[in-house]
């Protein structure tokens, strides 16, 4: 995944993978988003905002 997404950034087209759900277990489940070239505040606060929709900050993997 890495890959993907330094080949968005070389081109000028940040990409962001946002972890928007969870397995049974707790493991994320994630998803790429990529927009415009230089359009990083796009991006940005896209990810605060499902941030704060979905509480990330209290999710933890069960062990």
């Amino acid at each position: 995944m890495a890959a993907i997404i330094s080949t968005f950034n070389i081109t000028g087209q940040p990409a962001i993978s946002l972890p928007l759900s969870q397995t049974p277990e707790g493991l994320p489940i994630g998803v790429q988003l990529v927009a415009g070239p230089w359009e990083e505040a796009l991006l940005l606060r896209l990810a605060a905002q499902r941030e704060q929709a979905l509480a990330w900050s209290g999710r933890r993997p069960s062990l």
